[in-house]
C-alpha cells in the first residue's frame, strides 16, 4: 500500500467546520506502528511500549502499560456520572495520595464485584467481610475440671455471629484466615467447686495457641480464697497470628478442681490489621 506524506494540513477557514480536521461517522482514524503525538505532550502514545503518557513523552508505569500523568503542582483524574450525579476523583499532590468523591457519595473498595470496604459521606468505616465472632457456651451447668489437667471450654451452641466462619463450634477454635493482629475478649463464669480454706483450689482461665498456652494471656481466680464465691473473669488481648493459627479458651485448674458454667461464658474477638 503507498503512502501520502503531508506536513500541513488546513481545515476550513469558515463556517462551523472552521479551523477543524474532521473525520466523518465511519472513517477512523488508525496509527499504524507508530507514536501519536497531540500538541507535544499533552498527549502521547508510545506504540512500542503500550503506555499512555498525558504531560510527558516519556511514560513510566508497570510492565503491561499504562497511563502517565504529569503535571506540576499535582496531578489527578476525574470520573464524571452525570446520570447520577456522581464525581469521583484521584488525586496526587504536595499531601500525598488521595482517592476520593467529590459529590456527597459513599466511597466504596471492592473486590470479586463486592464491596469490601464503604466510607459514607460522614466518614463512617463498614468492613462488612471483617473477620468476627462471638460465641457462649450452650450447657446450663457446672463442667469440673480435675486437679492439675487443662480442658478447653466449649463455646458450642450460642453464636451471635461468625463472620467468615472462622470459629469451629465442632472443636472450639477460632482459625485465623489471614496473618495479621487480632483483638480477643473472654468472660468465663467459674468458681473452685466448693471449697471454703484459703490453701484450697485455684484456677486459671487462659488463651490457648495452636494447643499451647499463651504466657501471660490469662486471668487466675480462687488464689488464697477465703470462701467459695463464684466469680466472673474477664481479660483480653490483642495477638499477633499467622494463617491457620488456632485460639481456644482453656481452664486449668490447680491444687484441687475447679469448674466453669457453660452458657455463662462468653468467647469473641475479630481482626484488627
Amino acid at each position: 500500500m503507498s503512502k501520502i506524506t503531508v506536513t500541513t494540513i488546513a481545515g476550513a477557514t469558515s463556517g462551523a467546520d472552521a479551523n477543524k480536521v474532521k473525520i466523518e461517522s465511519g472513517d477512523e482514524l488508525n496509527v499504524v506502528n507508530g507514536d501519536l503525538t497531540v500538541n507535544t505532550n499533552k498527549l502521547f502514545v508510545d506504540a512500542s511500549t503500550d503506555l499512555i503518557g498525558i504531560g510527558t513523552t516519556s511514560p513510566a508505569t508497570a510492565t503491561g502499560g499504562g497511563i502517565d500523568i504529569h503535571r506540576n503542582g499535582g496531578s489527578s483524574v476525574r470520573i464524571d456520572d452525570t446520570t447520577n450525579s456522581v464525581t469521583g476523583e484521584l488525586q496526587v499532590y504536595s499531601a500525598g495520595l488521595n482517592l476520593a468523591t467529590v459529590t456527597n457519595h459513599n466511597l466504596i473498595l471492592s473486590t470479586n464485584n463486592s464491596a469490601k470496604m464503604t466510607i459514607d459521606g460522614s466518614g463512617r468505616v463498614t468492613m462488612p467481610s471483617q473477620p468476627s465472632f462471638m460465641v457462649r457456651g450452650n450447657n446450663s451447668a457446672w463442667v469440673s475440671v480435675s486437679s492439675g489437667s487443662t480442658a478447653i471450654i466449649e463455646f458450642d451452641g450460642n453464636v451471635s455471629h461468625n463472620v467468615g466462619n472462622h470459629y469451629s463450634t465442632a472443636n472450639d477454635r477460632f482459625v485465623a484466615p489471614i496473618a495479621g493482629r487480632y483483638f480477643f475478649i473472654v468472660h468465663a463464669y467459674v468458681d473452685t467447686g466448693g471449697s471454703s480454706t484459703d490453701s484450697g483450689p485455684y484456677g486459671f482461665v487462659r488463651l490457648r495457641k495452636n494447643g499451647s498456652n499463651i504466657p501471660g494471656v490469662n486471668h487466675i481466680f480462687g488464689y488464697a480464697n477465703a470462701e467459695d464465691h463464684d466469680q466472673q473473669c474477664s481479660f483480653s488481648s490483642i495477638l499477633e497470628l499467622a494463617a491457620n493459627d488456632y485460639i481456644q479458651v482453656g481452664l486449668q485448674a490447680q491444687n484441687g478442681a475447679v469448674r466453669h458454667y457453660g452458657d455463662s461464658s462468653v468467647f469473641y474477638g475479630h481482626l484488627l490489621s
